[in-house]
């Protein structure tokens, strides 16, 4: 069979395929309904995810490709705690301490280090208030860790943080919240009753979930304020301390983590044979552990998606079954006239799917306009990969070949002459 033929024969089916879904609507609809409900999980679920990976990894970035973070207890999904030394070791690890960060700022291999406290508290200028905001206690040079550029105003100094001074650099969207149209810079808000003068609005590319250190996503409101303000003013606890640290550029990583970890240990007094009593966790790590999370909406996703194309894939056997019956007559006579049986169930294979094509087309594009509204609309940052569409138009296509074998196997085996006198 030449390729003309083969053009041929998939253009009759596409056209044959629409010719039913005209005829039999009720029967097509549901066909085509299962699919498009599969394909449009699968759409949506992935933008989202796409979406949120992509944002963490680009919240890692800020920091730089070879920073890591110093925490007090590892992070793990995996991890089943109730409280007790048996289930969560961790639970005795002493906290991390601002005598360790000036320590480790201090080692030959590391650049700089940003200690952290994430905390939220209640933001009030006049009579507009932010209640339960975030809010993140930094040491000074916390844009190193924590990204984006002041837009407006400036950081705070290391002496002002030393100092403990009552200063604070803001979001854009916490400016937009409290102030609106006004400036904020030089004017007071009262973070839960204690008086901050605003010296400079932050900016960062919105974010789902925000760094792995930060109080708050990119996209909501969230102040930045020196360390020894939070600890003084607000009473902010030591033992939530945290530590990114950034290694100079000719030093590898893993040497930096090493030196680091050799310091903790020392200063700990921990026996070799003794395990770290605190956790350091790479910018690798994390993903890992943000992957094992939407490791689980993915399953879901699947398993949707897979009853969705099952009940497409029963509306393509009930539909073709009833399209071999109703025109057996026209096959008697495309027999008759020198089509052969693989002539026959090509041309029913590609009637099948070209059902679960428009499903999935359908599919594709309601969960394509979610994503859009999603992105738009709320801090989730969807976006559809290429490859889910292609992923999505090929396991449709699958799904009808697979369900129309049977009808279409039926269709290229009956006899001519039987199918000719059939009424």
């Amino acid at each position: 069979m030449g390729i003309s033929s083969w053009l041929f024969n998939i253009t009759e089916g596409i056209g044959i395929a629409f010719s039913a879904i005209r005829e039999n609507k009720v029967r097509a609809a549901l066909t085509i309904l299962g699919v498009a409900v599969g394909v449009f999980v699968v759409v949506t679920l992935s933008a989202a995810v796409h979406g949120i990976n992509a944002s963490v990894a680009k919240d890692l970035e800020s920091a730089g490709p070879t920073s890591f973070y110093v925490f007090r207890r590892p992070i793990s999904l995996a991890q089943i705690c109730d409280g007790t030394d048996d289930t969560c070791p961790s639970r005795r690890n002493p906290p991390i301490t601002l005598n360790e960060s000036e320590k480790i700022s201090k080692l030959p291999e590391v650049q700089a280090v940003t200690s952290h406290i994430s905390a939220s508290a209640n933001f009030k200028y006049k009579d507009k208030e932010l209640p339960n905001a975030g809010l993140d206690g930094f040491s000074a040079g916390w844009l190193d860790a924590e990204g984006g550029d002041i837009v407006e105003g400036r950081d705070f100094t290391y002496a002002e943080n030393t100092t403990g001074a009552r200063i604070v650099v803001i979001n854009d969207k916490m400016a937009e919240r409290l102030f609106g149209e006004s400036d904020p810079l030089d004017k007071f808000i009262e973070i839960n009753g204690v008086p901050f003068k605003v010296i400079g609005i932050h900016h960062n590319v919105s974010s789902f979930l925000g760094k792995p250190t930060s109080s708050s996503a990119g996209n909501d409101p969230k102040a930045m304020i020196p360390l020894e303000a939070g600890r003084r003013q607000l009473g902010f606890v030591l033992r939530r301390l945290d530590l990114t640290v950034k290694p100079h550029t000719w030093v590898p990583r893993d040497q930096a983590i090493d030196a680091v970890t050799a310091l903790l240990r020392g200063q700990r007094g921990l026996k070799p044979s003794a395990p770290d009593n605190f956790s350091i966790v790479t910018s690798d790590g994390l993903m890992a552990v943000y992957n094992g999370f939407f490791g689980v909406f993915f399953v879901i996703m699947i398993a949707l998606s897979a009853v969705g194309l099952m009940v497409g894939g029963v509306g393509v056997i009930a539909i073709m079954m009833i399209s071999v019956t109703e025109r057996t007559r026209e096959i008697g006579v495309r027999k008759a006239l020198g089509a052969t049986r693989k002539t026959i169930l090509w041309q029913f294979l590609v009637e099948a799917a070209t059902l679960t094509c428009v499903g999935a087309t359908i599919g594709l594009v309601a969960g394509s306009a979610v994503a859009y509204l999603v992105n738009k609309f709320t801090p989730v940052p969807a976006s559809t990969p290429p490859m889910a569409i292609v992923a999505a138009l090929g396991v449709s296509a699958v799904t009808g070949i697979v369900f129309g074998i049977l009808p279409a196997a039926r269709a290229s085996r009956l006899d001519p002459v039987e199918a000719l006198r059939y009424e």
